[in-house]
């Protein structure tokens, strides 16, 4: 990623929140996933070694809601991809989220820094495959032919994230950081907005429900739904031009 004046760049973290309007639990709200099941169990390695019926049957229930029909991807989400589509710059969205509602609602450069729901991962092998139905003990490797060594492509606590070298070299390169619908308290990601601010020095933007754990780190926030305020930043944005984001 290069960034000249005519073309700012721009690099968009998301997380749970800006799928929650489209009907998918958070993890980390009052009501979120993890007061309803013990992260150790179902997002550790340990977890999966232990009981991996109970990881694969928690992660088949999450695959089964992202297929049901009436989910569908939200004004948030096709307003980050319009702006892709209309920035004359690089926009890469890193998603902390395992959903393909980026990809549905329109965005092409999208990083799954925590993993995909909708694929699989053979331990024997390492082959990444797509993957809509259910997973479990018995599932065989479509690269390998190999039972039993499969798991969901899901970034687990203590596993490290992926594309963190594409990743830092776009917050070093960026004009314009932007958080959407993160809880700010899960790192790497909640360091994002530091690494900006030590490098490319880009303007940073936090956009939320409520303001996050880092929330004054940003130089400017705006808060309400995401299908609100995702929106209407983009169209300011657009309205104003690469021109905002110069020095």
């Amino acid at each position: 990623m290069h960034q000249t004046a005519e073309q700012p760049s721009i690099v968009i973290l998301t997380g749970a929140g800006i799928s929650k309007e489209s009907g998918l639990d958070t993890f980390r709200c009052a009501d979120g996933i993890w007061n309803k099941v013990s992260l150790e169990e179902v997002a550790t390695p340990e977890g999966f070694a232990r009981d991996p019926d109970m990881v694969h049957d928690f992660y088949n229930a999450r695959r089964a809601q992202l297929a049901d029909p009436t989910l569908s991807p939200n004004a948030a989400h096709e307003a980050l991809a319009r702006l892709e589509r209309e920035w004359p710059g690089e926009v890469l969205v890193v998603t902390q989220n395992i959903d393909d509602l980026h990809e549905r609602g329109g965005s092409r450069n999208v990083l799954h820094m925590h993993g995909e729901l909708k694929k699989v991962r053979c331990e024997g092998c390492r082959a990444v495959a797509v993957w809509d139905g259910d997973l479990g003990r018995a599932s065989a490797c479509p690269a390998c032919g190999v039972a039993g060594a499969m798991r969901p492509h899901v970034v687990w606590f203590g596993e490290m994230p992926l594309g963190m070298e594409r990743i830092y070299a776009a917050l070093e390169d960026c004009a314009l950081f932007l958080s959407v619908g993160t809880s700010g308290n899960v790192y790497p990601a909640a360091g994002f907005v530091h690494h900006v601010l030590e490098t490319s020095g880009g303007r940073t933007v936090e956009l939320n429900l409520e303001p996050s754990q880092g929330a004054t780190l940003f130089a400017e926030q705006h808060y309400g739904p995401a299908t609100e305020v995702v929106p209407a930043f983009v169209d300011r944005l657009l309205a104003e031009g690469p021109a905002a984001l110069e020095p």
